[in-house]
């Protein structure tokens, strides 16, 4: 088969399955060889089980033949990100405490992907309980970046994000509490999308021993694909209430449909003191402006009247109570609060999002960026605060790589990542596209018509068509 069928999007590949172009069985045997020849210097997939994907692809393509099919992934292999629970896979959250878990259930969201025809075929790499920027843990080792493998592809969905976009997988399912879908995929050149919170089940999230049962503040579930399309598929498969609450309730998102920009009221905040952008992601940022502008969308430099220093504060503050159960800290350390420290911050919240809401009345989306620079070179030594990283001759806090996507995060908006650029040395880099409260398709049709005017997903070096 065409090898180049590695790299197209998922919503080509469901086609071709569905009008019996490939098989299941070829798809699986394609992910599983690209990763036998050209994962070693990536280590994005760390656990596969062949065997039971194998009897499931071969029962896809038996069905196939009948005329059955599952669902809209029917037969596609797929891998998840190893922060979620997966039934009869290793799944460990990147922490030595669960090396040899192996969950008895699904995440529901898993389930959810499942339930529509995908086959789970392995999991990918991130970092100790899914708490870092980069992706490395003592169980799995370090995952590299595709496009320059001295450079982190990103965390905590990095090893998600790398095997999209090198062709190992038909899509991912990440998570994102401080960009960890968004700063990935930035990173490695391929779309995200952190969805509004709430709208995709988060249960099955291995943040710590015993979790999964709960759900985290802040954090979500999200796609990571190779195209615009993909992201609005996988939303339609994945949006919906958890298990215990579909008795009553309905999640029904509205619809989009754009077709083009012309006329788009797009709001950009592209820079900010509180976290200035270097310069070369910055001119890259400033350029789309421009081509937006050319196809006719209406560009104006503007934010809702919130302080960013102040509001990725409250980011830190409520994202620090949220992960405290996977802090070695003690219950009353620096990383937790009181509950009643943690309701005045609620209410905090609750203003500021009312002032997004209605701002977002005068516009259709916000563009600012993902993180301050493109992706950065490996550095492990101490924590996420002591770690520095230069910014134009100006040393920074690899802390400061989260303040973008902590912005959004902490409001609860739906934010889609398209590429849009490569800069120096060859690095791509994308965009936030940042959308009302539950307006995710808008979000992800923006994100696509955004790619179409620029970089948009291409194979890095080595791991497309030869």
């Amino acid at each position: 088969m065409d090898e180049s069928m590695a790299t197209w999007s998922a919503t080509a590949l469901a086609g071709a399955v569905r009008a019996k172009e490939v098989s299941s069985v070829d798809l699986l045997d394609l992910y599983l060889d690209r990763i036998d020849r050209l994962d070693g210097p990536i280590n994005a997939v760390v656990t596969l089980d062949a065997e039971r994907a194998s009897d499931a692809a071969k029962a896809a393509d038996a069905a196939t033949m009948r005329g059955e099919w599952s669902g809209p992934l029917h037969g596609l292999p797929v891998t998840i990100k190893d922060a979620i629970a997966t039934e009869g896979i290793r799944s460990t959250g990147g922490a030595p405490e669960l090396a040899d878990h192996v969950p008895t259930y699904d995440a529901p969201a898993v389930a959810r992907l499942k339930a529509a025809g995908a086959i789970v075929f392995g999991k990918t790499n991130l970092p100790r309980w899914s708490g870092d920027m980069q992706s490395f843990n003592a169980v799995f080792g370090t995952t590299n970046n595709p496009w320059d493998v001295e450079r982190v592809p990103g965390g905590s969905s990095g090893g998600a994000a790398a095997a999209v976009a090198c062709g190992f997988t038909s899509f991912e399912l990440g998570t994102d509490i401080g960009g960890s879908v968004r700063l990935p995929s930035h990173f490695c050149g391929v779309f995200g999308l952190k969805p509004s919170f709430g709208v995709i089940p988060q249960r099955g999230y291995l943040s710590h021993v015993g979790a999964g049962t709960i759900d985290a503040d802040i954090n979500v579930f999200g796609p990571i694909a190779r195209s615009a399309d993909d992201l609005d598929l996988l939303l339609g498969v994945l949006a919906g209430p958890p298990p215990e609450a579909a008795i009553a309730w309905r999640i029904d998102l509205p619809d989009s449909t754009p077709a083009s920009l012309a006329g788009q009221r797009i709001a950009v905040w592209l820079d900010d003191p509180g976290c200035p952008v270097e310069s070369e992601y910055l001119a890259a940022l400033r350029a789309l402006v421009d081509r937006l502008s050319d196809a006719g969308a209406e560009i104006e430099a503007a934010h809702p009247s919130v302080a960013f220093t102040e509001q990725t504060r409250l980011f830190f503050q409520l994202v620090a109570a949220a992960a405290s159960l996977s802090s070695p800290e003690s219950p009353d350390g620096p990383g937790t609060q009181l509950h009643r420290a943690w309701l005045e911050a609620q209410e905090r919240r609750a203003h500021i999002q009312a002032v997004w809401a209605d701002w977002f009345r005068g516009y259709d989306a916000l563009l600012c960026p993902v993180a301050i620079s493109a992706a950065f070179r490996h550095d492990h030594t101490g924590s996420v605060i002591d770690r520095r990283i230069e910014i134009d001759g100006t040393e920074r806090s690899h802390a400061e790589l989260a303040l973008w996507n902590g912005l959004i995060g902490v409001v609860g908006l739906p934010s889609a990542v398209p590429p849009i650029a490569r800069v120096a040395p060859g690095l791509p880099v994308g965009v936030q596209v940042v959308t009302p409260y539950l307006q995710d398709r808008r979000a992800v049709k923006l994100a696509g018509l955004i790619a179409d005017l620029s970089a948009g997903y291409t194979p890095p070096p080595g791991f497309g068509p030869t």
